[in-house]
């Protein structure tokens, strides 16, 4: 497997990695610059050299996968053999540079609900580079031309008809962010029960008025949620430092709101 393909195998899968690519060679070495190799917790795909070099790259890039998500770093490290490390010696007599790329796990967000909010809300979200789920009940607001508007945007877009789209919330990867804005308040309230039914997923909101939650709560506590539980619902979405209410506008406070979130950080599945 090449490093591309590695690379995207690791997102499908969402599981964090490291890109590691020889920038520089300075004398021998034992590849040319650009060689590279992408590094997880338990695989490797590709070479940068072998011996003692690789085995210095793959202690460095685990170590980065222990810590927090943080940018690319830099490392030079010489080829001699007055150059020992705790892996022992490679004696090219050149010099190399390594770059240190994470691939973390990309933040998931779900939209449950494609009419026009919706729609203009996938439009600001699929510019961001996260994997984004398409939810809706109805099959012509999921409609490969309608949608054709995402395509060029680094998000990756999935797609669900979910005649009953409580359903797709078992679908989705762990750490999900839930935004629940379907045609239909029944629809919205199935979607909020069986979201505190499904424990795996992120933050969960929903749009609608004070008054729509204020009903939503009394109906949730009916179905046996905890006062706990239900405060995992966040009514109404946005920030209210964007008011108005186009499509367009809200679609912008709710993408806002939610991009704070999910800079935080996501857990893998």
């Amino acid at each position: 497997m090449n490093w591309i393909s590695a690379v995207q195998r690791l997102r499908r899968v969402r599981r964090p990695g490291v890109l590691v690519t020889l920038t520089e060679v300075r004398g021998h070495a034992p590849r040319d610059a650009g060689a590279k190799m992408v590094v997880s917790e338990s695989e490797v795909w590709g070479t940068i050299g072998g011996g003692n070099l690789e085995e210095t790259a793959l202690v460095r890039a685990r170590g980065l996968l222990d810590a927090p998500p943080g940018e690319p770093e830099s490392v030079t490290i010489p080829l001699t053999d007055k150059a020992r490390t705790e892996h022992g010696r490679q004696c090219c007599g050149g010099e190399v540079t390594l770059l240190f790329e994470p691939l973390p796990v990309v933040p998931s967000v779900a939209i449950f609900g494609m009419g026009h909010v919706g729609l203009e809300l996938a439009r600001i979200l699929a510019r961001h580079d996260l994997d984004l789920h398409l939810v809706d009940s109805r099959k012509s607001y999921v409609a490969a031309d309608r949608l054709a508007c995402l395509g060029d945007g680094p998000a990756q877009v999935v797609v669900h008809h979910a005649p009953v789209p409580e359903l797709a919330l078992g679908e989705v990867p762990g750490g999900t962010h839930v935004l629940i804005l379907t045609h239909d308040h029944a629809e919205d309230f199935a979607l909020c029960d069986a979201a505190l039914r499904t424990a795996h997923l992120g933050s969960i909101g929903l749009i609608g008025s004070a008054a729509k939650w204020r009903r939503f709560q009394q109906g949730l506590r009916v179905e046996g949620h905890p006062e706990s539980a239900i405060a995992r619902i966040q009514s109404p979405i946005g920030t209210p430092e964007i008011p108005g209410k186009d499509p367009a506008v809200i679609a912008l406070s709710v993408a806002a709101q939610l991009l704070r979130r999910v800079r935080v950080g996501v857990a893998p599945s």
